[in-house]
């Protein structure tokens, strides 16, 4: 049977009052005086209502004193402390205090465990990562480390409470100089005098409130040295496939040469002389491709009006222009700006595009000059576009794939970007992004 404690309080009070009003009036008739016998009975009516009171107030004092120390463990991250008596002995209120407390102390001692669990799994995975990781607060002081920056930073020591730049005066100049740049960057570090390549990233969050910064060092020689290995692989194979397309017919046309040389044949010496002439002329073509991809000189920016430099362009392969040029100057190298458009102008009229749909569009952005080369051909295909901007990559059959490469080695060189992308309704548009440089900006760069 269910008591609320206001109901216990009730039927105390009852009690003690049915009480003394009947000892009063026992009292009353062997005193023959009402006074007489309240001032006889009170006393000891008093004496067993505090008894009862305090018999009654004791387990309800000794289950808050026990909440409320559980609640103190839990403010100090001590979830084990659990209250008896909510379950089984009472029930009432204090009995669901005791039941709801035992509960939230189970469920908050569940997730603990959970996180302890993900916090082991996730330092077991950072620990052991090659990546080495450093946080830092605003002031440069390291809160947190792994092994693989202690081995690069302190010999296997502890970083935690170091000044990241009393660290940084123990290590080599380049990686000193790549924490000094703040920005992510590549550089190469010599250890035991043999060189090795790190990639340094940065994200900075706020926790707490205050500003941290994670610092991530990642090892890639090993990965490069396999990505150069597989370009000299492609490359070897490119060059040797043009070199035997070549020197083949070129060999069997010499040998048809010194036959036709014994019973002249003026004619047909011609041809031969004019078909070897014709594949000198590729292989050097070719020859030249690579030269100047290896070649690049670094840009040269000089300021640019459009109008001027669009109107020579188009002297070179036609266009149409959409839109007006504008009318701010630019700041880039107008040679090698000149030889990616017209690359990109003379795909866009070998793609089977009508003339007439070959457009160049310029638009100014905030920080960007944004060309766009559009035409209505047979565009590319998902791989194409995937791959178009890899060296050595081409759909054509006499092509060295290197076309579209060194028009995105002189973008990035100027500090911008280049895309592709098939057009709706068939054909491609080319994006080019160069950064909008003003005048006094270019004087400080160079």
């Amino acid at each position: 049977m269910r008591f609320s404690l206001e109901g216990k309080i009730a039927l105390l009070t009852a009690a003690w009052a049915s009480a003394s009003a009947i000892a009063a009036l026992i009292l009353q008739s062997a005193l023959d005086s009402l006074w007489l016998s309240l001032i006889v009975v009170l006393p000891g009516i008093i004496v067993i209502a505090i008894l009862l009171s305090r018999r009654f107030a004791r387990p309800l004092r000794r289950t808050l004193r026990a909440v409320t120390d559980g609640i103190s463990g839990m403010k100090d991250g001590d979830f084990s402390f659990s209250v008896a008596g909510g379950r089984n002995e009472r029930n009432d209120e204090l009995g669901e205090l005791v039941q709801a407390y035992n509960g939230l102390g189970e469920t908050l001692r569940e997730e603990r465990q959970g996180l302890l669990q993900r916090e082991l799994l996730l330092d077991t995975v950072i620990q052991s990562t090659p990546l080495a990781l450093v946080l830092t607060t605003d002031l440069g002081r390291v809160l947190y480390s792994n092994l693989a920056a202690r081995q690069l930073f302190n010999a296997g020591r502890k970083l935690e409470g170091l000044e990241l730049g009393q660290l940084l005066s123990t290590v080599p100049p380049a990686l000193r100089e790549a924490f000094a740049a703040e920005r992510d960057t590549l550089f190469t570090v010599e250890f035991a005098g043999e060189p090795e390549i790190f990639h340094l990233s940065r994200r900075g969050f706020r926790l707490n409130a205050r500003p941290h910064v994670l610092h991530l060092l990642k090892q890639l020689t090993r990965e490069l040295n396999a990505q150069e290995v597989a370009t000299w692989k492609k490359v070897i194979r490119v060059i040797a496939h043009e070199l035997n397309n070549s020197l083949a017919p070129i060999s069997s046309l010499a040998h048809s040469g010194q036959q036709l040389a014994r019973v002249p044949d003026t004619a047909r010496l011609a041809r031969v002389f004019a078909t070897i002439e014709e594949r000198a002329a590729h292989l050097k073509t070719f020859i030249d491709g690579y030269a100047r991809f290896a070649k690049l000189p670094q840009p040269r920016p000089a300021r640019v009006e459009w109008a001027a430099f669009l109107a020579t362009l188009a002297d070179a392969l036609p266009f149409r222009l959409e839109g007006k040029a504008p009318a701010e100057a630019a700041y880039f190298d107008p040679a090698q700006l000149q030889q990616v458009l017209i690359n990109l102008l003379k795909n866009a009229h070998e793609s089977g595009s009508a003339a007439e749909d070959v457009t160049v569009a310029v638009e100014e952005g905030t920080s960007l000059w944004q060309l766009r080369i559009l035409d209505r051909g047979g565009g590319m295909t998902d791989a194409d576009l995937r791959n178009a901007l890899v060296p050595f990559y081409s759909n054509k059959p006499t092509g060295t794939g290197l076309g579209l490469t060194l028009c995105r080695e002189v973008l990035e060189a100027h500090g911008g970007r280049i895309a592709l992308a098939n057009r709706d309704g068939g054909g491609l548009v080319v994006t080019l992004w160069l950064p909008r440089v003003s005048g006094e900006q270019q004087l400080r760069l160079s």
